[in-house]
């Protein structure tokens, strides 16, 4: 089994990196707060440990992962001189699972190409539920290569993992992924209010439309949840911000007009503003008037 360095211990990198403990692997866990790894540490089977800073963790690793919040935050904890790029060795791998822009991948793959490290940007779907489950659906942007050593490793964690194309392609992939999301959700939101609206029982509307050309993965998942008004769980609208902001950064320099996506990250902003910053997407609804 391999060696492996963890970075980023939040609600998705923790249990992927237990997924990958529970498989075999020798993992070494990083998080920046470090009282969240040593409770990682206290929870996770396996050969584990905790290291107390992220180029700790990657030197002599045979595969580096990351799993962390924002741009900043990866090229915080990736690159420059003290960096976990600076620290793993030649012909190691590094698979960076959060969501960046296309750009920073692409400038990651330069600087551990030039180190003669493997990389893959490769970017997760599936939530918190998924990363649990070991069922997440990755896009991954890389040389083969770099998708030889990396795909055993993911498949710890993965229910599908698809090699989108060269560095960076995994990240453009994400905000596709990401504007259809919010396509749905926005449908699904007003779809809730208008049964709610006639007066029908939603739980039978759900099951009469659920089987039909309307089913999608958020309607079997939250529209319970959004006709009861319970959000506390998956993927916290601050973050579908930030990726909706990459995705229309990246339409807007392709020259590409994303009217929906735009329109639905309004909405979300009305929502953060009324308080709803960490709760799940589906709090999309809140933007709608609730029906009397």
């Amino acid at each position: 089994m391999d060696s492996i360095a963890f970075l980023g211990l939040g609600v998705m990198g923790a249990p992927m990196a237990g997924h990958l403990a529970k498989a075999g692997h020798v993992v070494t866990g990083y998080n920046r707060t470090h009282s969240r790894a040593k409770a990682w540490l206290g929870r996770v089977d396996g050969e584990v440990s905790i290291a107390a800073s992220a180029a700790e963790a990657a030197a002599d690793k045979d595969v580096v992962l990351a799993c962390l919040g924002n741009d900043d935050d990866v090229a915080d904890v990736l690159l420059g001189d003290s960096g976990a790029i600076a620290a793993m060795r030649e012909g190691a791998c590094l698979v960076d699972h959060t969501t960046v822009s296309p750009a920073l991948a692409r400038r990651i793959a330069e600087a551990c190409e030039a180190r003669g490290i493997h990389v893959v940007d490769a970017p997760v779907s599936g939530g918190q539920a998924g990363a649990e489950n070991g069922k997440l659906a990755i896009m991954c942007g890389g040389r083969d290569a770099a998708m030889t050593v990396a795909t055993p490793v993911m498949e710890a964690y993965a229910a599908r993992i698809v090699h989108i194309g060269g560095p960076g392609a995994g990240q453009a992939c994400k905000a596709v992924n990401q504007v259809c999301i919010a396509g749905v959700l926005a449908g699904l939101s007003e779809g809730v209010r208008l049964a709610q609206a006639t007066g029908i029982d939603t739980d039978k509307a759900l099951e009469a439309i659920s089987g039909g050309a309307a089913q999608s993965w958020q309607m079997d998942n939250r529209w319970e949840t959004m006709v009861q008004g319970e959000f506390d769980f998956g993927f916290a609208i601050d973050w579908m911000r930030k990726d909706l902001a990459i995705a229309l950064g990246e339409a807007k320099a392709e020259g590409v007009s994303l009217p929906v996506a735009a329109l639905v990250d309004q909405f979300y902003a009305q929502v953060q503003a009324a308080g709803g910053a960490r709760q799940d997407t589906s709090a999309l609804i809140r933007h709608l008037p609730e029906v009397k």
